[in-house]
């Protein structure tokens, strides 16, 4: 995909931002759009179908956190990137973030460079995605990659972007061993800082949706499929 083919939608209450990180994306070649809140995010979103989102936390009418849950409810919009723009850094609060839905984060203040080194890399995933097998089945459940839902005994489930690509790592190859580590390579990404809790909270997530005892703890090591 050519960068003037990719939307990315700006999300920030701050008006200095949205230039600022807007100018430096714009001369990259990609197609910027802009929000002040997060209903407006929604809507923009909605219309707009973007391939990345970069939101801001901390924001008037809605905050980042809702909008983003109320985003990836949508079928149309499960699928796009979303990051959060925060100059918060705690542990909990992003491990909130990631249980909301969200892909990554991009701390303040910016470096335009280094913003711009980010959202390639996250852009980056887009090409995987396409590349990626797009069916697997799996102790009876289907699950679409394309679509990003599963259908387990008839019913659809839908899960936000990363506890998909959890599931479909864990899927690709039943009853294998996915060390901790090779999970946070290959679901957040070398780029991730992210702190360990991330993966037990989406796997937490995951049992609950799918199945307790799909899901196996290997302690001190990893997680595996087992069906």
């Amino acid at each position: 995909m050519k960068k003037k083919d990719i939307k990315i939608l700006l999300v920030d209450d701050e008006q200095d931002i949205l230039e600022i990180v807007g100018y430096n994306l714009s001369q990259e070649g990609y197609q910027v759009s802009t929000a002040t809140n997060g209903k407006e995010a929604i809507i923009k979103a909605k219309k707009e179908l973007p391939h990345l989102i970069i939101m801001d936390v901390m924001m008037p009418e809605m905050d980042g956190m809702e909008a983003c849950e109320a985003i990836r409810k949508l079928p149309e919009l499960n699928s796009v990137i979303i990051a959060f723009l925060t100059a918060r850094s705690e542990d909990y609060s992003q491990v909130a973030g990631f249980d909301a839905g969200a892909d990554d984060y991009i701390t303040k203040p910016i470096k335009p460079k280094l913003l711009v080194s980010k959202v390639k890399a996250l852009l980056r995933r887009l090409k995987s995605d396409e590349q990626a097998s797009e069916t697997l089945n799996v102790g009876g459940i289907e699950v679409n990659r394309e679509e990003y839902k599963i259908i387990k005994e008839g019913r659809e489930i839908v899960l936000p972007r990363k506890e998909f690509e959890l599931f479909y790592l864990l899927a690709s190859k039943p009853g294998k061993v996915f060390k901790r580590e090779e999970i946070l390579d290959k679901v957040w990404g070398n780029e991730v800082i992210v702190g360990g809790r991330t993966i037990d909270v989406h796997i937490r997530k995951l049992r609950e949706k799918i199945g307790e005892d799909l899901f196996k703890t290997i302690k001190g090591v990893g997680y595996k499929l087992e069906v």
